[in-house]
């Protein structure tokens, strides 16, 4: 017979009436399982964590002659802890199954992010204003979640005022990143952007180092040394390098990784999937940069620079204008997806692998001369960051 005992009430459940019709005296559980009675100020010796069987065999009969046995009255108990695996079995998901869901989410990351860096060039090629480019992917992606919730297409997520005052600081820095990068990349080539954005585990380290206190093991000091020695090789020999183009590209560097410690300390315990997460993020920085975007431009001069660009470029510059705008949404919302689907090791070298995608695919898109000395400042980064996330492992 094959029972099951459940905590915190200690009880025994089954059907065995052969054993009830066998014994005309009643059997207490205390007499034969002292173990498993609670007494005052003492624990329970049973776990809470893994169900107990108990297998019971009658001493009453003799399973051959069919004679009673001298210790007719005697019950013989045995238990065995469950392994979690015989419970968790049927809800566990096949480990084939979810690599390919990975691989899926990596696959659409990296190619909607290097659509959207294609558009987002030929956009800023014709319509240099990067304040208002980037305040149109915001406010695109925001206006696609709020209809989405609307419509329920998406379930909107449950917030409260502390949600909003812990995201603050994070939408701060997203905002102040993402314009820098737009800015960067409406100067310089963005295979070159890229490049230095290569470079943000060092300003991470550095940040957590001298100002959060936090140490590191020393492989990980170690592999800095190829990520600045190559970004460093790749700016000196940049043929259009810029210098708005490369402070722009630090400054994202810098921001992203204070967005990433806000992030981590004030989205402790908060229930909000990645895309709502992502959603909420999008809402609050579009909210935040967009009387910045009119001070530094202003609506003269993005009407200004919009008929130009229409008379050079044609009616296809809305297309690009749409396109950058929804790429940029759809390709950060996968990777916040991702983030809740593996680990940030996992996410670090695929993002990695994303800005090889990116540099490799925009060299060849937009034909940018790449010396043999700036290829091997490329790669020597990004060999850098590659060791720095399996340092941190």
């Amino acid at each position: 017979m094959i029972s099951s005992l459940r905590q915190p009430v200690v009880g025994i459940s089954g059907s065995d009436l052969l054993l009830r019709q066998r014994h005309a005296t009643p059997v207490k559980a205390g007499s034969f399982l002292p173990s498993l009675s609670r007494e005052k100020g003492q624990g329970s010796l049973v776990s809470v964590h893994k169900p107990l069987h108990i297998a019971s065999s009658l001493g009453g009969r003799n399973s051959v002659s069919g004679k009673s046995d001298a210790r007719g009255d005697l019950v013989k108990c045995e238990a065995y802890e469950a392994d979690r695996s015989e419970v968790e079995a049927t809800n566990t998901p096949s480990e084939a199954a979810k690599k390919v869901k990975i691989g899926i989410y990596f696959a659409t990351w990296w190619a909607l992010n290097v659509v959207f860096n294609i558009y987002n060039k030929k956009v800023l090629n014709a319509y240099p204003y990067p304040w208002l480019t980037s305040t149109l992917s915001l406010a695109c992606g925001s206006l696609m979640m709020l209809i989405s919730w609307a419509t329920g297409i998406a379930e909107a997520p449950k917030t409260d005022p502390e949600f909003w005052k812990s995201l603050f600081p994070v939408a701060v820095a997203h905002t102040i990143g993402h314009v820098a990068a737009t800015v960067s990349m409406s100067k310089v080539a963005v295979s070159f952007t890229h490049i230095i954005k290569s470079g943000e585990p060092a300003f991470s380290v550095l940040v957590s180092r001298f100002l959060l206190g936090d140490t590191f093991p020393v492989p990980v000091y170690l592999s800095l040394v190829p990520i600045i020695g190559g970004c460093a090789l790749a700016a000196v020999t940049e043929l259009n390098f810029n210098m708005i183009g490369f402070m722009g590209a630090m400054i994202s560097n810098l921001a992203f990784v204070f967005r990433n410690i806000f992030s981590k300390k004030g989205m402790k315990g908060k229930s909000v999937s990645g895309m709502n997460y992502y959603a909420c993020l999008s809402i609050l920085s579009l909210a935040i940069l967009t009387p910045f975007a009119i001070a530094v431009e202003g609506p003269q001069m993005w009407i200004a620079g919009w008929q130009t660009a229409v008379s050079q470029i044609g009616n296809q510059l809305i297309w690009w204008v749409a396109a950058q705008s929804v790429f940029y949404h759809l390709y950060n919302q996968v990777s916040y997806m991702s983030l809740d689907e593996i680990s940030p090791l996992t996410f670090s070298v695929g993002n990695t692998m994303k800005r090889i995608s990116v540099i490799v695919s925009s060299i060849i898109i937009f034909r940018t001369p790449v010396q043999p000395v700036n290829a091997l400042g490329a790669a020597i980064a990004i060999l850098g960051t590659f060791l720095y996330s399996q340092a941190k492992q």
